[in-house]
This record gives structure tokens, sequence and C-alpha cells, in this order.
């Protein structure tokens, strides 16, 4: 099991704001391109977002799943490609005048499950770290300023 977390210097609204635009996914998670909203009105429990992953000349269709939306607080994703896939959960918690995001992810099914092992996850933090701080920054740089 891989979790991270990050303080972002945003209003806990403006990081649920970013977690909220489908289309923006692609600026954030680390090795996604060409995020679109699929099926339903994302984030919406049920709804889907479709995306590409190029690690180097290799690339693969993905789908992720909203299973879990509590706004503002915590949204838990399904991510989804070929047989395997994972669960992806993010917690939004308020920090005084910043946020604190826990990130927690898992394979639940497939490759990802059949090959789980510390070495894995060890590479899953330096991915989450990335995903982080992209996140805090696509959050930052969009915040007015106001944190109340």
């Amino acid at each position: 099991m891989a979790v991270q977390h990050r303080l972002v210097r945003a209003r806990p609204a403006r990081v649920w704001e970013v977690l909220e635009d489908g289309n923006r996914y692609a600026r954030w998670v680390v090795g996604t391109h060409d995020s679109t909203e699929a099926h339903g009105r994302w984030p919406q429990e049920g709804s889907t977002l479709r995306y590409r992953v190029r690690l180097g000349p290799l690339h693969y269709e993905g789908e992720t799943v909203v299973r879990v939306n509590e706004a503002p607080d915590r949204l838990e994703l399904e991510a989804v490609a070929g047989n395997s896939s994972a669960r992806i959960a993010f917690e939004v918690r308020p920090w005084g005048s910043d946020t604190l995001v826990v990130m927690d992810e898992h394979p639940l099914r497939g490759r990802g499950w059949s090959f789980h092992h510390a070495a894995v996850d060890a590479v899953a933090q330096v991915r989450h770290r990335l995903l982080l701080a992209r996140l805090a920054r696509e959050c930052e740089d969009g915040d007015s300023g106001d944190r109340s």
C-alpha cells in the first residue's frame, strides 16, 4: 500500500475544484495524457474519465471510475487498464489556511495485484510525490490568495 501526503498552500475548496475537473487530470497525474470526461458527470459516483498513459515509447488507454464521492472531503477512484485496476483515494483536510491532501493507492486486481511488493510501493511513493507536487502547483497557481 502506498500512502503519501502533501501540504497544499490553497484552500480546501480550491483543491476540490481541481479534483472535480476531469479535463485537468492530465496536467497533474504523472504519465497521463489527454484526459477527458467519458460517461456521467465527473466526479459523480459511477462517472468515468478516459486518458492515455505514456511510458517512453509505450502507451495504453485507461479509464478511471468514481467509486466514492464525499465532497469536499474524500474522493475514491478505481483506475482500470485492461484486466488490472487500482484504488486511488484522496482525502482533502483543512490545515489552518492550507490543505493537507492524503493519497492512498493500492492494486485491486490484475498484474498490479500479482506483483505487489515493497519495491513496487517504493516506486509508487516516488510517483505519488511527483503527482502531489503537480496537484499542489495546479491548486496554488490558480488560488486567488483568499485563504478563508
